[in-house]
Formats: structure tokens, sequence, C-alpha cells
């Protein structure tokens, strides 16, 4: 079979032939042809500002939500004096081991250390953030801030 124009065919399904509307009840098209009853709705236009009208309605109804949320993560506070009374000299501090010793919540993102309370023993702290003050007690009991 050699290929030529008059034998290019559209491929299956591709080609939709048009509704026929208006044709008699019989064809299940008939008596309004696909517009719906009379009225707003069976006018050109008309159904969108129906449903906008509804939209706006409940729009309005609904509470406002007030304020905003910020979406940074917001570090738990632990101080010096808790890492004095819960950990041994020179043991690593991470999220891990002070959620272990529930010095912060289970689902805590983010910790950091304040320089509130006295520090004598050696710490090592690991993705733990401190304020100035706590670094500087870290350091001068010979602990390291990593």
């Amino acid at each position: 079979m050699t290929l030529a124009v008059h034998k290019i065919k559209a491929a299956h399904g591709s080609r939709h032939k048009a509704k026929k509307v208006g044709r008699g009840n019989a064809s299940g098209h008939g008596n309004y042809s696909g517009h719906g009853g009379k009225g707003q709705t069976a006018r050109s236009g008309g159904g969108a500002g129906l449903r906008l009208k509804g939209f706006r309605r409940l729009m309005q109804s609904s509470p406002k939500l007030r304020g905003f949320k910020s979406i940074a993560v917001k570090p738990e506070e632990i101080y010096l004096s808790d890492l004095e009374q819960n950990f041994e000299a020179n043991s690593t501090v991470n999220l891990a081991t002070l959620k272990e010793k529930n010095l912060i919540s289970d689902n805590a993102k983010a910790a950091k250390v304040i320089g509130s309370g006295e520090l004598k023993k050696k710490l090592i702290l690991e993705g733990i953030k401190t304020t100035a003050s706590a670094k500087a007690s870290i350091e001068k009991a010979q602990g390291e801030v990593k």
C-alpha cells in the first residue's frame, strides 16, 4: 500500500461530531436544547453571576484569620543550670539527648541554650544554638560549641 494524500485519515477518536441540539424531545436534547430552564440561567452569561453571589455571601460570613503566623522554626529554650543537672562531664549534648532527658518536647526542631545559671562541667554542644553569654560560660568550663 502506497502513501497518498487521498488515503491519509485522522487518528481514531481525534475528531468528534458536533452535538445536534433542538431536534425534538426524542433526541434527548429537545425543549431547551441544553440551555436549561427560563430566567437568568437561560440567558447567555447568566450562570456565573449566581455562583459568584453565593460564594461572596459564604466568604463574607466566614471568620477572618487575624494576625501573622511565622513559618520560621522557633527554638526551644534550655538553661545552663538544666545542662549542669542533667548531663555528666565530657558528654555530648544534641537534640536527641535533650529529647531523651525530656528537657525539650519530642516534636522540637531546634533548641537554644540561654546563659541562665552556672555551668562547671565540660560539655560538647552539637547542632544547638547558644547565646553569647552561654557560649562564654561553656568555653570557660573547657566545653565546646560545634
